[in-house]
């Protein structure tokens, strides 16, 4: 099973969109995050349907983001937040979620994401990434405190590459998460295979 969470950003593809999302859900990561902040909440649920439906066909977890109400709407059991939203929602409604993930920035953000009752948690920077212009990256001992500091699963974010991910493997995270590796690459297939878990 691939300990990879695919982060969607449909701006980066060089084709359909949905063609990609396929393409990747067949490889079966260890889950589909849609996160596509440039849309409204009534475009988003639009494409989420259809991304719910082709993750369904895999049996890989969709995993939607930020639009809590959207998801809700649509029946969907898996959502990721911003910390800020998490701190926001009150128990009934996180009880409608099997997965609840958080982003997190920092040990203090991560334990308290984990007060808050997230399954799992996003730990970056970690490396250098286009994603963050500028900003230098938290490292790997960061990593390493996070996933020290909590229980629950915690997957790098940032620059991961299938030259860096056994190092991310190494420091105790339960995964690494890939934007743009997935969504621009020439072949879903072997970016997949570059990613496995050496034995």
């Amino acid at each position: 099973m691939s300990d990879i969470l695919c982060v969607t950003n449909r701006n980066l593809c060089r084709e359909d969109f949905l063609q990609r999302i396929e393409k990747i859900a067949e490889n079966r990561p260890k889950g589909i995050i849609l996160r596509e902040k440039d849309l409204s909440e009534e475009e988003y649920k639009t494409l989420a349907e259809k991304v719910l439906n082709c993750c369904k066909k895999y049996d890989v977890p969709c995993i939607l983001h930020s639009f809590v109400d959207a998801a809700m709407e649509l029946g969907a059991e898996n959502i990721h937040l911003p910390l800020h939203i998490l701190r926001e929602m009150d128990e009934k409604t996180k009880e409608a979620f099997k997965i609840i993930g958080a982003s997190c920035h920092s040990v203090e953000e991560a334990q308290e994401a984990e007060r808050l009752g997230c399954t799992y948690i996003t730990a970056g920077h970690v490396f250098v990434t286009d994603c963050k212009k500028g900003l230098a990256p938290r490292g790997l001992e960061f990593l390493r405190k996070v996933c020290e500091s909590v229980s629950v699963p915690v997957y790098a974010i940032g620059g991961i590459s299938n030259a860096n991910i056994d190092l991310v493997r190494k420091a105790s995270a339960a995964g690494a998460c890939v934007m743009s590796g997935l969504m621009r690459c020439e072949d879903v297939k072997e970016t997949m295979k570059g990613f496995e878990i050496k034995a």
